[in-house]
This record gives structure tokens, C-alpha cells and sequence, in this order.
């Protein structure tokens, strides 16, 4: 009989450690906009060093910045079947919405860093039922504060040149920074924005967009950008051309520690920060939480949740001085 009681309590063990391991354990798919961006790089870290913590593995995959890739990942992932969890920092975050509905249909919990899902993306509450969390900054928030401190550093310049270059013009979400920056720098009759160009998130072809636009238009009082790997390739464009970038007002977006050092250096002033390994990380916490049954925080504001205020200035650099970067570049 004891024998008998023996076995029965090992078994009972071995079915309570199973169903631990069950629940606490397995794989999270990373789906990167493009898996070479720095950007999306430091997010995964985000996401694999929080997904160790509590016990998961994960895996990256290459967009390529190309929206139908990634459409097509996420259900040859979903189809699959081995994979518990996803995070997807989305190239059309529009179109990938139907995706995203294949997976929530068969039970993954599934969340979206730096973008909403949905046609308004402006819009952190889920658009589409079921996303278990965004992790994302509302971008006409953060562009119209980025346009203000231009049209501020403008005030007393007439007419102030104004560049913008942007990511691409086939992303919704450039699309609508770039609305929101011609619409407040419209407001202001001194403001002239001569030119428009398209970075690509990487500072060759920031570079090159930089040189064409510098050569119809040399007389530049400002470089208006949402990424910082643009104001990389704008920096070197302006040097080519004799004009020192510190004699502009240049601002960028990401907070890479490459605009950290040139903003505490004078030569850039401003970037707008996502903080992408601590969004991943939280990202990542409530993808675990969804899996193991435990609450779930649906909306992660980044514009508030980073270590420090997401418009970087000097002044705001000088009273953060420990401040480290979340990524290089």
C-alpha cells in the first residue's frame, strides 16, 4: 500500500512540475520591422533578457521593412505551432491587422512595440480585439512636440528653412508624423519648409537625400527628423558641404546613444526617445503575464514609461546625467 501511495504522490509530482513547466516555459516569436535596424535590435534585446528572466526563449525575424514579409512570417509562425507568444514591431500597421486576428483567433497572446495596430494610429487602446498589449508612443503627440521647439528655435528667424527627412513615405505611421509636422510649422508664416526627404532609418540613404536637397537648397536654419540614424547621414552631408551642423538646429528621434553624445557635445538638439529595450522588456512582461494567466497592463505609453522624459534636451540631459543610451545607432 505504501508502495501504491508512493507512486501516486511521485506521479501527482511529476504532473504538478509538467503543468509548471507548461505554463511558465516555451518560445516568443520577435517579428523586427527589419532585424539589421539598430532600433528594432535593442527592442529584442529588450525582449530576450526579460524573456529569460521569466523562464521563455525567444526568436527574431527579419521584416526587411517589407510589410508583406511580414504579414506572411506571422502566419507561417502561427502555422507552424511552436511558438507561445508574439511581439511585432510592425511595417504597416494598418495591413498587418488581419495577421494579427489569425493569431489572436487560435489562443497567442500577441502584442505590437513602438506602433498601434488599426487605422487610427494615434490610438494606444486596441483597435483589434483581443491584442494583448501596446507597447507604443502616440506619434503625433511626440511630432507635435518636436515641430513646437522648431517653431520656437524659428522665432525670430524669417524666413527659417526648415528640412524634414522623414522614414518613407509607404509607412502610415511617416505619413502622419509628416502631417503633423507641416501642419504646426504651417501655423507659423515665417517657417518655410523647402524640402522633404526620405531616410530610410540609416544614414547612406539620409546621406544622399541630405546632398540633393543642400544643392537646390543651401541657405538650411533646421533638420527636422523622426529618426537619429538620419541626422547620422545629415551631419556628414552638411560637413561635405562647409557648413557646421552646430550652426543648425537638428533634431532627430530614438535616443541612440550616437544623438546623446552629440546633443551633450552642442552639435545636435534634440531627439525624441522610444527607449526600445526598456519597451521591449515590458513588451515582453505582459506577453508572459497573458501566457500565465496573470493580469495584463493592455497599454504601455512610452511618451511617459522611460527612465526619463522622452524629449531629450541638453537641459533635460543635464538633469539626468547618469542617463545611458538604450541602443547605438
Amino acid at each position: 500500500m505504501s508502495k501504491l501511495i508512493g507512486t501516486a504522490l511521485s506521479s501527482a509530482m511529476a504532473l504538478t512540475c509538467l503543468s509548471g513547466l507548461a505554463s511558465a516555459e516555451g518560445k516568443i516569436a520577435y517579428f523586427a520591422a527589419a532585424s539589421q535596424n539598430g532600433f528594432n535590435q535593442a527592442t529584442y534585446v529588450g525582449v530576450e533578457e526579460m524573456a529569460a528572466k521569466l523562464g521563455y526563449e525567444a526568436e527574431i525575424f527579419d521584416g526587411q521593412f517589407d510589410a508583406a514579409r511580414q504579414y506572411s512570417q506571422i502566419e507561417d509562425v502561427l502555422a507552424g505551432g511552436q511558438f507561445v507568444g508574439m511581439i511585432v514591431a510592425p511595417n504597416d500597421s494598418v495591413g498587418i491587422a488581419g495577421a494579427f486576428e489569425q493569431v489572436i483567433a487560435a489562443g497567442i497572446p500577441i502584442g505590437t512595440v513602438l506602433f498601434p495596430i488599426g487605422p487610427e494610429l494615434n490610438m494606444l487602446e486596441p483597435q483589434v480585439e483581443g491584442i494583448t498589449v501596446t507597447a507604443a508612443s502616440p506619434p503625433i503627440e511626440g511630432a507635435t512636440i518636436q515641430a513646437n521647439l522648431v517653431a520656437e528655435h524659428c522665432a525670430d528667424i524669417d524666413p527659417c528653412n526648415v528640412v524634414i527627412i522623414i522614414g518613407g513615405k509607404v509607412f502610415p505611421f511617416d505619413n502622419l508624423r509628416l502631417e503633423t509636422f507641416e501642419s504646426v510649422l504651417g501655423a507659423h508664416k515665417n517657417v518655410k519648409i523647402v524640402a522633404v526627404g526620405e531616410g530610410w532609418y540609416a544614414p547612406d540613404p539620409s546621406l544622399q537625400a541630405m546632398t540633393d536637397i543642400l544643392q537646390a537648397n543651401p541657405e538650411v536654419h533646421v533638420v527636422l527628423s523622426n529618426a537619429d540614424q538620419h541626422l547620422v547621414g545629415v551631419e556628414i552631408a552638411l560637413d561635405a558641404a562647409g557648413i557646421n551642423a552646430a550652426d543648425l538646429y537638428l533634431t532627430g528621434g530614438g535616443a541612440a546613444q550616437i544623438s546623446i553624445d552629440a546633443i551633450r557635445e552642442g552639435r545636435w538638439d534634440a531627439t525624441l526617445a522610444y527607449f526600445p529595450k526598456t519597451m521591449g522588456a515590458m513588451a515582453m512582461e505582459q506577453i508572459a503575464n497573458a501566457i500565465e494567466g496573470k493580469e495584463v497592463t493592455s497599454v504601455i505609453n512610452m511618451d511617459t514609461a522611460g527612465p526619463i522624459e522622452a524629449m531629450i534636451t541638453a537641459d533635460v540631459l543635464a538633469a539626468n546625467p547618469d542617463f545611458i543610451a538604450e541602443w547605438e545607432q
